[in-house]
């Protein structure tokens, strides 16, 4: 197996940083605090903007959508610089990894020409609606409903844990239209209809990054719905296999511990235990990092991700909580102000094992399709 880039991936790597460089401001580490809020979703469509016009946004999307049918690989290296410098295209992310090809693969003509050159041209930012209060990971027991009525549906219901609802224009919602898994259906919710309220969550995770979305007789057109009536379980699990992998975390954990080990050595603090657990939170993040690459390696190869997925995204959590953790026990003075980058990042850690698919459901996945573990002791 060959384990070094070729030189047009070492160079498309080299054009991402230049841009990065160029385009980022001198203040960009405080505006990455708070990757939900109105400083950082007003920055991002700026940035995105010039990403798109750079040909940098959507490189692996096809040529007919604002793309130039770029590979997995281009997708995963841009992804992975976009990370390290803190993910300056906020939940625009959301749009590039999964709502945009899963818009191409499901989508209507009629929705792909609304939503998906906005999404190219970086201009647009989307939520998902699919936590409820009593339904986490556990997406077969929602409750949000959506009821027929000639040819509308009136949504009701709540979610919960929404990440960039206050700034976000539309909704990748999912509601009930019938009994069971199969009576799922998915609506692309424009978040101005009548009907819909947005609270943010207080949180210690940053400003504008959660909230409670409230649906009151929602009227949307049947046109609004993806896919066909039922259909969501499969679209659902087609377009979150995109979103686990595609989110390289760990290269800004990464960036996080080697700047946190060069300030411990600046302080003379980088002794015995420090190294021990730097060395860990390092294996962390070389292991996620490597567990990701093989996913990638198969949808470069056109074979679809089975139970491989989930072991990169626990290797992904494991190597986030590590870094956390060794900064609060090396460096906790930083997480005060002293450095906001680091701030940022520890925020991100604490819902780690949450976000993009709860951390104990992926090793449930490990254990019974991976290791074909029993559900019951035997």
């Amino acid at each position: 197996m060959e384990f070094d880039w070729n030189q047009e991936q070492k160079e498309f790597r080299a054009t991402v940083r230049e841009f990065l460089a160029t385009h980022l401001p001198d203040n960009w580490e405080n505006i990455a605090h708070g990757p939900g809020s109105v400083a950082q979703s007003d920055f991002s469509r700026q940035f995105c903007g010039q990403l798109a016009d750079a040909g940098l946004l959507v490189p692996h999307w096809p040529e007919r959508w604002g793309g130039r049918d770029a590979d997995a690989w281009s997708a995963f290296i841009l992804a992975e610089e976009m990370w390290a410098a803190g993910e300056p295209r906020g939940g625009q992310y959301m749009n590039v990894n999964w709502i945009g090809p899963t818009l191409m693969r499901f989508g209507s003509e009629a929705q792909q020409e609304r939503y998906i050159t906005p999404m190219a041209q970086g201009q647009t930012i989307w939520c998902q609606g699919f936590s409820e209060p009593e339904s986490g990971s556990d997406l077969a027991s929602l409750r949000t409903k959506a009821e027929k009525q000639g040819d509308q549906f009136c949504i009701n219901g709540q979610k919960i844990w929404t990440s960039y609802a206050g700034e976000a224009e539309t909704c990748f919602l999912l509601a009930r239209t019938g009994a069971g898994k199969n009576g799922i259906s998915i609506f692309l919710v424009p978040m101005d209809t009548p009907g819909i309220d947005v609270v943010e969550i207080p949180s210690l995770i940053g400003e504008g990054d959660i909230h409670e979305v409230f649906f009151e007789n929602v009227m949307v057109p049947a046109s609004a719905m993806l896919g066909a009536e039922g259909q969501a379980w499969d679209i659902v699990r087609k377009a979150l296999s995109l979103e686990r992998v595609g989110i390289p975390r760990f290269a800004l954990a990464s960036r996080v511990l080697h700047r946190t080990v060069a300030k411990l050595k600046q302080l003379d603090r980088f002794h015995r235990g420090a190294e021990d657990q730097a060395a860990r939170a390092q294996a962390a993040c070389e292991a996620a990092r490597l567990f990701s690459y093989e996913i990638i390696d198969q949808r470069q190869k056109g074979i679809t991700a089975g139970p491989e997925a989930s072991v990169a995204r626990v290797a992904t959590v494991n190597a986030e909580r590590s870094v956390a953790e060794f900064v609060v026990e090396h460096l906790p003075e930083t997480l005060a102000g002293g450095d906001p980058l680091l701030l940022a990042h520890h925020q991100r850690g604490i819902v780690a094992g949450i976000a993009s698919g709860a951390a104990e459901i992926q090793l449930n996945l490990v254990a019974t399709q991976l290791l074909q573990l029993p559900r019951e002791p035997r």
